[in-house]
């Protein structure tokens, strides 16, 4: 399982530097100055290769949680796992090649699909602690977990978290294809969803014995 761990962490700190080095030439190609709102608009032709190479990330990080992982337990906590380190050091890598984030509350474009995921970049950043955190915890320690990892109820509860987060992350969004200028976050909404994903999997860690239908 270690030596598993550790050539994830391998290729997805490797696929983040593949993702960082494309957003390189992007922002040289439309942010010669630096990145900044309002957002270029960018020909329909390429919005949609970058919506697919958005769409090819996924299946890539899909594709080798199915072939590293034995059952679905393993199989989404490495998803998962690859996620996070993948998004987390995708902004390490952009802080070495270009110096961005400047600071912990610098907005970004998260995603594309379907519209525009608009943020500061610590948010997903703490997504992606979490979900690293939590995934190693799940390999390492599976017998605190179900084949499942959660019961139905702690399921709800986990998508009815990151549906929090989610609905934090378009809250710019109209602002933004208007062409504004993103001036509030709720981070209120985000902790929310953040927190109460954290606490149904400590809970479920602390109690390994309770009910798992």
């Amino acid at each position: 399982m270690l030596k598993r761990i550790l050539l994830l962490f391998l290729f997805s700190i490797a696929m983040a530097y593949m993702e960082a080095a494309i957003v390189v030439y992007l922002r040289l190609l439309y942010y010669p100055s630096g990145f900044y709102f309002p957002m270029v608009v960018i020909p329909g032709h390429l919005a949609l290769t970058e919506i697919g190479r958005e769409i090819s990330t996924l299946i890539m990080i899909w594709v080798i949680a199915m072939l590293v992982g034995q059952n679905f337990r393993e199989r989404f906590s490495f998803f998962c796992l690859t996620f996070g380190i993948w998004d987390l050091f995708y902004y390490g890598w952009l802080f070495i090649l270009i110096d961005w984030p400047a600071s912990f509350l610098d907005w970004d474009i998260l995603f594309l699909i379907p519209l525009p995921w608009i943020a500061p970049w610590l948010a997903p950043a703490l997504v992606s602690i979490a979900l690293i955190c939590a995934s190693l915890i799940v390999l390492l320690k599976p017998e605190r977990f179900n084949r499942s990892i959660f019961n139905k109820y702690e399921w709800g509860i986990i998508v009815l978290s990151g549906l929090l987060m989610l609905s934090s992350f378009f809250y710019q969004t109209k602002n933004v294809l208007n062409q504004g200028i993103p001036d509030y976050y709720p981070w209120w909404l985000f902790l929310s969803g953040y927190f109460i994903g954290i606490f149904v999997f400590i809970r479920r860690y602390l109690n390994p014995n309770l009910s798992k239908s």
